[in-house]
C-alpha cells in the first residue's frame, strides 16, 4: 500500500522526490522513468484513462511511493485505494519558474520525441492524454498552461482530506516530509537532480546540454537556487 502519492505536477522537484523517498520508506517510488525504462508499462496508464485502473494498482502493489506523472493524474483513485497515505503537493517558486522547466523539458521531448526500445506507441499516448487532460488542448501556450497548473494544485488543496495533504517545494528539503511520515530527518542534504540538462542527457540528447534553460536552475528539477521568475 502505498504511504506517499505525489499530487505534484512534473518539474516540482519529483525526481528528487522520488530518490528521497525511496531512502525515507526503503521502497519503490513510482515515476515517470520507471515508464520510460519500461515502455511496455504505458499501456497500463492509457487503459487507466478509461477507468480500468486494475493494472495500475498491480503494478504500484510492490511500491511504497508514487510522484510524477502519471500517478499524479490519479491522486484521487489512488487516495482511495490507500487511505492512510500522505499526498505529497509539489510546487515551483512561481508559475512562471514552473513553466519555464516544464517548456524546456518535457514539452522539448513531446515536440522532439526519443526513441524508447519496446514502445509501441502507447507511451506517446499516455503523454499526450496526461497532458491533455490536465493542460487542455493549448497546452503549449504558456498563459494556457500556467492557469491549468494554477488550477491543479487548487483542486488538489480543496479536494484533499483534512489532514492528509502536505504542500511542498524543493527549498523545504527534508522537514515537512519525514514530519508527516514519523521519520527522522536524515543527516546528509536532499537529493538535487534532475536538472534540465540531466533530463535530455537521460533522453539521449544534448539539446539543453550546455546548461538550464532562461529561468531554470542549474542544480535539479525545482531544487532552490537563483532562480529569477
Amino acid at each position: 500500500m502505498l504511504r506517499v502519492i505525489g499530487a505534484g505536477l512534473p518539474r516540482t522537484g519529483t525526481n528528487s522526490l522520488r530518490l528521497a523517498l525511496t531512502q525515507l520508506l526503503g521502497g519503490e517510488c513510482h515515476h515517470m522513468f520507471a515508464v520510460k525504462d519500461n515502455p511496455a508499462e504505458a499501456r497500463t496508464w492509457v487503459r487507466a484513462f478509461g477507468g480500468d485502473l486494475a493494472g495500475v494498482r498491480t503494478r504500484l502493489s510492490r511500491c511504497t511511493a508514487a510522484v510524477d506523472w502519471p500517478a499524479a493524474f490519479f491522486w484521487r483513485e489512488l487516495l482511495a485505494a490507500s487511505p492512510g497515505a500522505v499526498v505529497l503537493l509539489s510546487v515551483r517558486d512561481s508559475p512562471v519558474t514552473w513553466w519555464r522547466s516544464f517548456d524546456a523539458t518535457v514539452l522539448e521531448r513531446k515536440r522532439h520525441p526519443e526513441q524508447l526500445a519496446g514502445d509501441d506507441g502507447s507511451f506517446a499516448i499516455m503523454r499526450d492524454e496526461l497532458l491533455i487532460r490536465t493542460l487542455g488542448p493549448d497546452w503549449s501556450d504558456p498563459q494556457a498552461a500556467i492557469a491549468a497548473y494554477q488550477r491543479h494544485n487548487a483542486q488538489v488543496r480543496e479536494q484533499c482530506p483534512a489532514g492528509r495533504l502536505v504542500e511542498w517545494t524543493p527549498a523545504d528539503g527534508w522537514a515537512p516530509i519525514c514530519r508527516a511520515l514519523g521519520t527522522g530527518v536524515p543527516d546528509e542534504p536532499f537529493p538535487q537532480t534532475n536538472s534540465s540538462g540531466e533530463f535530455h542527457a537521460r533522453s539521449g540528447t544534448d539539446r539543453v546540454a550546455a546548461g538550464p534553460a532562461a529561468g531554470e536552475d542549474a542544480v535539479g528539477d525545482g531544487q532552490a537556487a537563483d532562480v529569477r521568475a
